[in-house]
């Protein structure tokens, strides 16, 4: 490909990227969006993670680190997204031998990838897994419902197929009551249609549940205010609610 023909073709994909309302032609007067400095830097970065779009390395060297201990076989891995990642598990659970594999901002196509290396390689007694609040927000695109749903399912038969029990927790309610309002990108009424067919899956494949939800929602369906800062995550007293009801679930699962 010649220079001139590339530079043809930039041209042309700097058009199709432009909104509609700004198409390419020329126009009398000079006014483009503000551009961000070190635009080269951002790109190379970009493309960079793009290598890695599920995340597969950031828990690779612990996975192996573990891998050449002996197995414990009271072992549960936490599978999930910012909520479990930012969950210390030391300090709700000591002395326990649980295993953190959340990653912020994942949906479950990303966590399904990830099935293998951060869950089945570990051999654990169990897997818990948070999943569905990131896919509902759109983090890596639109989905439908059964979308969703297959990968949680794929998750959950995988894991089973390997001699894991599994925990399904069901999602945590959002607020508007901070700053941030989380309602338009998390609607509670989706949240609520996921919960009830993980309510369903469950009980069908034979997988305990987990009902985060219900400690943590008010009256109006709501993440209770004061037990979250951001009305997603989880603060200190949230998890204060939620470490019960995980280890009754893991509890129920390994008896």
């Amino acid at each position: 490909m010649t220079k001139r023909t590339r530079i043809l073709l930039l041209s042309m994909s700097s058009c199709l990227l432009v909104g509609r309302s700004a198409p390419c032609q020329l126009v009398e007067q000079f006014n483009p969006p503000k551009a961000n400095c070190c635009l080269a830097g951002l790109a190379q970065s970009l493309a960079e993670q793009l290598q890695d779009w599920n995340q597969l390395g950031r828990y690779h060297a612990d996975d192996e680190r573990l891998k050449a201990q002996p197995v414990d076989p009271h072992r549960v891995v936490f599978l999930g997204d910012s909520i479990t990642d930012g969950w210390d598990l030391a300090r709700y659970f000591p002395g326990k031998p649980y295993v953190n594999r959340g990653i912020s901002g994942q949906t479950t196509a990303q966590m399904l990838v990830r099935v293998f290396p951060d869950v089945i390689d570990l051999k654990p007694a169990a897997l818990i897994l948070l999943a569905g609040t990131n896919d509902i927000a759109r983090n890596t695109g639109p989905q439908t419902l059964t979308m969703v749903t297959e990968n949680i399912q794929a998750i959950t038969e995988l894991a089973q197929a390997h001699g894991i029990k599994v925990v399904l927790c069901l999602l945590t309610p959002v607020s508007d009551y901070t700053p941030r309002k989380q309602t338009e990108r998390r609607p509670p009424a989706h949240i609520l249609k996921l919960n009830t067919w993980l309510r369903e899956y469950a009980s069908r494949a034979g997988a305990v549940l987990a009902d985060y939800y219900s400690p943590l929602a008010d009256a109006q369906g709501m993440l209770r205010e004061g037990y979250s800062d951001d009305g997603l995550h989880p603060n200190a007293k949230g998890y204060e609610l939620m470490a019960p009801v995980a280890e009754a679930a893991i509890e129920q699962a390994l008896r």
